[in-house]
């Protein structure tokens, strides 16, 4: 499993986050991109009040899929003619009568907008999500943050249950866990999924298909009068504070004993199917099916190997193995879940796959 940062130094910069960020709501009609196609201004068109902000990728991919502009061409223009881009841009911001929240932070030097997402955008922090989950597990040596980190775009907590732990096969102990994580720009839901942790070699299997989801979605979110900055009311606080508690539960049972064992069957089972085509086949024909780049199955092919375990179960802990060489933690997690999708995969594709 991918290390990360230490749990303390991904809490110190949530709470760097938190005071560094800032969010705005305002019309369509108010928001423009400057001619130079990296800068982006709201102005509010009662007070006269603007606030200008930089961009990030994520920022601009959002404002395409937003105004129905195809990422190709927007991204050719904000190459060759960026004042074309803002003309385009501005064009349709101009026609559309409604509302967005831009979600901002000062990374030191100027601030700059991370998001532009709907005005019924729930924002769930990830400073929140640490609070309300951490103190489940805290003083209780069975539990361990194994692994977390803060990227761009995700939260991420990976915990395991020390004392909850059985063999897929001889020699090889597994034991429970459960991943957090959460999106504050609008690229997932909050998630709380089981997580398998292989003592051997300490690779990590996130179960994405038996986790729960809550998406960003609430009342439709309210600025201070003449102004863009946004405020939470008496009904949103108490919505949250209802989710908070509802989500502590979630966490408790993504890493309960039943669960945990209906996972453990499922390798099992995963570990008496062989592979019988040619290996290198075999890999790459699963690396394509599940979206995994050439250098990422080389990887694969490679630990597959080393491991000396020719099984649906094996290609999967190779894959989840591989995952620990991939710099970005976003992939590396997303790998992990594509660990299991390959362990649980329906014996039609593995047919297909292992022909």
């Amino acid at each position: 499993m991918k290390a990360g940062r230490s749990l303390q130094e991904v809490m110190m910069e949530l709470d760097r986050q938190n005071r560094a960020k800032k969010d705005y709501i305002g019309p369509a009609q108010g928001m423009r991109m400057r001619d130079d196609g990296r800068t982006f201004e709201i102005n509010h068109l009662v007070s006269g009040e603007q606030e200008v902000f930089g961009t990030t990728q994520l920022f601009h991919r959002q404002v395409a899929s937003a105004l129905g502009i195809p990422a190709k061409y927007y991204d050719m223009m904000a190459a060759q003619k960026p004042e074309l881009l803002a003309e385009n841009v501005n064009a349709w911001f101009g026609d559309k009568m409604v509302s967005y929240m831009v979600r901002s932070m000062d990374y030191g030097y100027g601030r700059v907008a991370r998001a532009l997402l709907s005005e019924r955008y729930r924002r769930i922090d990830n400073m929140e999500i640490a609070a309300a989950v951490l103190p489940l597990f805290a003083g209780n040596d069975q539990y361990e943050v194994v692994s977390s980190e803060v990227t761009e775009n995700r939260l991420y907590l990976k915990i395991v249950n020390h004392r909850l732990e059985m063999e897929v096969k001889k020699g090889d102990v597994v034991q429970a866990g459960v991943m957090i994580s959460n999106s504050e720009v609008g690229l997932g839901a909050v998630s709380i999924q089981p997580l398998v942790y292989r003592l051997v070699c300490t690779n990590g299997m996130v179960v994405n298909s038996l986790g729960e989801r809550r998406h960003h979605v609430g009342r439709q979110a309210k600025a201070v009068e003449d102004s863009f900055e946004l405020y939470s009311d008496e009904t949103m606080e108490a919505e949250d504070k209802a989710f908070l508690l509802k989500l502590k539960d979630i966490t408790k049972a993504a890493i309960e004993e039943s669960r945990f064992v209906q996972v453990v069957d499922k390798l099992k089972e995963a570990a008496g199917i062989p592979i019988t085509g040619a290996v290198q086949d075999v890999v790459q024909l699963a690396a394509q099916s599940f979206g995994i780049v050439q250098e990422e199955q080389e990887g694969i092919f490679k630990y597959l190997i080393e491991g000396g375990d020719l099984s649906l179960y094996g290609l999967s802990n190779a894959v989840t193995r591989a995952s620990q060489d991939v710099e970005s933690y976003d992939r590396a997690t997303a790998l992990e879940g594509i660990g299991w999708q390959m362990a649980s995969m329906e014996p039609s594709l593995w047919k297909e796959l292992n022909r």
